[in-house]
């Protein structure tokens, strides 16, 4: 299933409504369902397995003693990716900062879609370390926007409901991120010039 793809199936819906009511074996259901995103956005975000594990374990336990507070018109998966996030924002401030692992994510949208050459994938590579320290220049709330929009596919509703922030706040704030990367690639000289980046012109209209 793709990251972006969270669907809820009626046995989903029944287990989240048994959940609320305190059964156990119910919310033990939904944490193996979403275990693998919610790991996923936090390793994204945190770019340690440890810290990531930890991190996810904690919005379980977080999840579990707050499932009262849980809107049943929210997508849970969102309502689950809020809780990831705002634990993993919390961590990146108070580092500081924090190393992101690409080795992992989709290929890079403005690189070929054939099979590359191996002068072509030193290239990439090349490329996404620099985009990596590109990324990792970001405040953490840009930078989980960022993530949650280009990785998880989330609507930009739903990113402002999962940060806690507003619509146009969220297409400012990623709008500021892609300029913030773009410049920061063009003072380093760090993007290839013959494929242009896609934080640098934006992978869509706003």
């Amino acid at each position: 299933m793709p990251e972006g793809d969270l669907q809820v199936s009626d046995d989903e819906k029944l287990w989240i409504a048994r959940a609320r009511q305190g059964d156990d074996d119910a919310f033990a259901q939904l944490v193996e369902i979403y275990q693998r995103p919610v790991l996923n956005v936090c390793y994204r975000m945190l770019g340690d397995p440890a810290e990531a594990e930890d991190a996810a374990q904690e919005t379980f336990i977080r999840a579990y003693t707050r499932i009262d507070s849980y809107d049943p018109s929210r997508k849970f998966s969102s309502w689950l990716l809020a809780i990831a996030s705002h634990y993993c924002i919390d961590k990146l401030r108070r580092r500081r900062f924090a190393l992101v692992s690409w080795d992992d994510l989709p290929p890079w949208r403005w690189l070929p879609d054939s099979d590359p050459q191996p002068e072509e994938m030193a290239l990439q590579h090349e490329t996404q370390r620099h985009v990596q320290e590109l990324l990792n220049k970001l405040p953490p709330d840009y930078k989980a926007a960022v993530i949650l929009r280009y990785w998880y596919e989330l609507s930009y509703e739903e990113i402002a409901e999962a940060l806690d922030s507003t619509l146009p706040a969220i297409k400012s704030r990623l709008f500021r991120a892609r300029q913030m990367m773009a410049k920061a690639a063009t003072q380093a000289e760090t993007m290839p010039t013959h494929n242009q980046p896609v934080f640098a012109n934006g992978v869509e209209a706003l």
